[in-house]
């Protein structure tokens, strides 16, 4: 680059990742142009309206895609969050979030159970504080909480060599040595890690459910300690719309109902890009590419030009294959049932449902005037596991027909919330909603068209850094390695920003590099981690002896 021409990134891809990093170039200077191939920003993080709903001039009612959940120890969305600004600049947009105060864990044949509903407030006594969690009636043995929390501890205390060498290597289920544990113990402690991004505990990899999950825990622990964030309004009015005016305002060209067709590579280099929008297709170039898609679609991209270029890209035609369903369903209802003042996990669904009921935390949006003005309460739901049978039809998800599915998640949420008195009952639906990219080619088999990466053993070699051996094409999606090891919108902001100091560090632009934050590293355990540290080094096995 000479002269005072800013150098122009194309960006393939308007979710999260594609967001996050329009955003950090645009706040350096830099010239960007986004390709989202919906009609609505933000990908798997989207809220949709639900087509035709809206009566009597109403608006159509809110549906979200998928999970609403923002954790306490997320760092790089929300630090994004901060710098979009909402209503006129008097707020950012971090600032509708609002915390969720109890968890409720619901199951088949006893009343939900809150899950922590007063924090303890001491950082004393590590171990006594996680074993306080599952002090709650839940039916488990000294013996169940005791294996539980040495684990726990055994992740938190492992220095990151281990962790990254060791337990990536391991599933969960073989960590906590679930064969060897009570029914009960399976059943919650394997059960948690189903709402951890669709993640099975025989499948998913130690290292990630292990980090992610004791990290939750101790978030409930620590003083001031909060594991449940959610937004306060749908998904788009309150963040991402917001989000896509400053962009736009900002100069970034985000052009949506644009899909990418096919990456032009020669002698080793990105030339350009073809796009097809609004029916008609072209060529667009840059100086630089950023591919923010979902790991799916870029593995079908691929091609021989790609791949010979940098041939550690045919990873990705593997890593694509450990995907999983997790997609969202919700009930407009007659009156308000608030059930808890969180999300609740049904411990008992086949189907791996939470749930949770929105209308407490949208203060500001009046219901009466969404869909056809009888809406006074949503329970949004999301359906994370798609392959084992229901209790209704006897079948998986993925081969119920639409109303099948909505029969089915209804019978599992009343089975678990009306123990003892009604809490759901038939005729408070007014309507309901499925995911619109649940899709039904034919009436016995669904298909998903944005399913879920999970971090199954053994995927952490087959994950790529931000930067490729093709010297202008960069990776921003949550597939990519970063400190946060875990397909959601933080790791895909993290990635972006990895990309984004890529292309910093090539170009002429004197500015300053995006931050990148350490993820799941409390002070209080560094002694512990540093001799784990030492004794990897010196080949030995953890052994979690307290210092001092």
């Amino acid at each position: 680059m000479t002269g005072t021409v800013q150098p122009k990134v194309v960006v393939l891809g308007g979710g999260i990742a594609g967001m996050s990093a329009a955003h950090e170039l645009m706040e350096r200077g830099f010239q960007v142009s986004v390709y989202e191939w919906r009609q609505i920003p933000g990908g798997k993080a989207r809220s949709m309206p639900v087509p035709n709903s809206g009566k009597d001039g109403r608006h159509d009612l809110p549906g979200e895609h998928g999970f609403r959940f923002f954790p306490k120890f997320y760092k790089h969305i929300t630090d994004t969050m901060k710098r979009i600004p909402y209503k006129g600049h008097r707020h950012s947009v971090h600032h509708n979030l609002i915390e969720g105060t109890n968890l409720g864990l619901a199951f088949f044949d006893r009343p939900m159970q809150p899950f922590l509903t007063e924090f303890p407030q001491s950082i004393s006594g590590w171990r006594t504080l996680l074993k306080s969690l599952f002090d709650n009636n839940l039916e488990l043995g000294e013996q169940d909480i005791e294996q539980y929390v040495s684990c726990l501890w055994q992740v938190l205390t492992s220095c990151d060599e281990r962790r990254l060498l060791d337990y990536q290597r391991t599933a969960w289920w073989d960590f906590l040595q679930a064969e060897k544990q009570s029914a009960q113990f399976r059943k919650i402690f394997t059960g948690l890690t189903r709402i951890l991004v669709a993640a099975r505990a025989q499948e998913a990899n130690a290292c990630t459910v292990g980090t992610v999950g004791a990290t939750i825990m101790l978030d409930m622990v620590l003083p001031g300690g909060s594991a449940d964030r959610l937004l306060n309004g749908p998904t788009n009015d309150v963040w991402l719309n917001p989000w896509l005016d400053h962009l736009r305002a900002g100069g970034v060209d985000y052009r949506l109902g644009a899909k990418v067709e096919y990456i032009h590579c020669r002698q080793g280099r990105i030339q350009g890009v073809t796009v097809t929008e609004n029916g008609r297709t072209r060529m667009v170039t840059g100086d630089y590419y950023i591919a923010a898609l979902p790991v799916e679609v870029m593995a079908g991209l691929l091609n021989e030009d790609l791949v010979e270029a940098d041939p550690l890209l045919c990873g990705l035609t593997e890593l694509a294959e450990n995907v999983e369903w997790m997609n969202g369903i919700q009930f407009y209802l007659r009156e308000d049932v608030p059930i808890i003042h969180g999300h609740v996990i049904y411990m008992d669904s086949p189907w791996a449902l939470t749930s949770v009921s929105q209308a407490q935390f949208w203060p500001h949006f009046d219901l009466s005037q969404y869909g056809n003005g009888e809406v006074k309460g949503i329970i949004s739901i999301d359906v994370s596991d798609w392959r084992t049978p229901g209790i209704l039809y006897g079948k998986p998800a993925m081969e119920c027909s639409r109303e099948e599915i909505r029969n089915e998640v209804w019978e599992q949420l009343k089975r678990s919330l009306n123990q003892g008195k009604t809490v759901l009952a038939d005729d408070m639906v007014v309507t309901w909603y499925l995911d619109e990219d649940i899709q039904f080619p034919n009436p016995h088999e669904a298909i998903n068209m944005e399913p879920l990466l999970v971090n199954h053993v053994n995927t952490w070699n087959l994950r790529p850094n931000a930067y490729t051996a093709i010297p202008n094409l960069f990776l921003a999606s949550d597939y990519v390695r970063t400190n946060t090891d875990l397909a959601t919108m933080e790791g895909a902001n993290e990635a972006a920003r990895r990309a984004v100091n890529c292309i910093i560090e090539l170009s002429d632009m004197d500015v300053s590099p995006c931050k990148i934050w350490d993820m799941y590293d409390y002070p209080l355990l560094s002694a512990w981690r540093s001799n784990d540290r030492s004794r990897f080094q010196k080949g030995l096995p953890w052994n979690g002896k307290i210092i001092g």
